[in-house]
């Protein structure tokens, strides 16, 4: 299957390394509007550069598109992808707005073609395990979910830090990725409240911020975010009433209440192979051979529920979530 990659940002290395490891995958093509960035990508992977991604969609007609542009491109380019005959796999978040997506989502329709975003957390073998835990009853009910994705990184020269670019800070960029793992582990999302914190970095955007989140279930999780602070080796933790769970960044392990010994499971977070294997269901739902894993529904619940956090940040209140 022919491959072609727009935006040669930092994301964009490791999909290019997976295709490249993907024995059904053929890059043809990367596209920057920044010609230098291309013009290395091209180089290191052996393909063509185009510094203007819709004339390489329309030179080449490739069968999949792997987006990693900023989000304020992502229905533009999308849709053009799509309707140049396309599959898309693009990264987090699928669109800005939740009308945004859906106009992306009603293209895909139309074109006859995949549209997937993709979001690697979904496909971390750890995560993957802690599902079939909570679903087998080892757990018992859960009752809480606590996620922290926090480490101290310099936003201030990044395309994330500009409102106009990404539509916001470590919300929708961090928070993207939160909101779909708990619709994963826990289920959907009926009302979410959002708290922005202190600005330590001076952004036009939040740097640090927490947001609550209950689920339809009746689960309520909470998550804190930042791009100024470490927090613990654990970023995912579930309890229940007969057991807890804790998912790392080295390995994860869980325990069946506080007389019995934890037992460790996993390897923790590989970033390769949880995108690879994105890669792989991304091509097996295109050929028919498999259903994604994170479907249309998936990404516009995603880019809705932090649509609406936003309108709720520091605000002192908490709203639903409308379908």
């Amino acid at each position: 299957m022919s491959f072609a990659l727009i935006g040669c940002g930092r994301i964009s290395q490791v999909h290019l390394q997976t295709i490249a490891s993907e024995p059904r995958a053929r890059l043809v093509a990367v596209a920057d509007t920044d010609r230098l960035a291309a013009a290395s990508a091209a180089e290191a992977f052996g393909v063509r550069a185009f510094h203007d991604p819709l004339r390489m969609l329309e030179t080449l007609r490739p069968e999949a598109v792997i987006l990693c542009t900023p989000p304020n491109t992502h229905r533009d380019l999308g849709e053009a992808a799509l309707l140049a005959g396309a599959n898309v796999l693009c990264e987090k978040p699928l669109a800005l707005s939740a009308e945004d997506a859906e106009v992306m989502i009603a293209t895909a329709e139309q074109a006859g073609r995949t549209l997937m975003m993709a979001s690697k957390f979904r496909y971390v073998q750890d995560v993957v395990r802690a599902k079939g835990f909570i679903e087998s009853g080892v757990l018992g009910e859960i009752m809480m979910f606590k996620n922290e994705f926090c480490s101290h990184i310099n936003m201030k020269d990044r395309w994330n830090a500009s409102t106009e670019v990404a539509g916001g800070g470590v919300l929708i960029d961090n928070g993207s990725h939160s909101i779909d793992i708990i619709r994963y582990l826990i289920g959907p999302i009926d009302s979410i409240h959002v708290m922005f914190g202190k600005s330590w970095q001076k952004l036009e955007v939040e740097d640090t911020c927490q947001l609550l989140v209950r689920c339809v279930c009746g689960v309520i999780a909470s998550v804190d975010l930042s791009w100024s602070v470490y927090t613990d080796t654990y970023f995912i933790h579930v309890i229940g009433t007969e057991g807890i769970l804790e998912v790392g960044w080295k390995g994860s392990r869980y325990r069946q209440g506080p007389k019995f010994d934890w037992v460790p499971f996993g390897d923790g977070y590989d970033k390769f192979k949880a995108v690879a294997a994105q890669l792989s269901n991304f091509i097996d739902t295109i050929t028919g051979k498999g259903e994604p894993l994170i479907t249309v529904e998936d990404a516009l619940e995603s880019v809705r529920v932090i649509q609406t956090g936003y309108r709720t940040a520091n605000q002192g209140r908490w709203e639903k979530v409308a379908p």
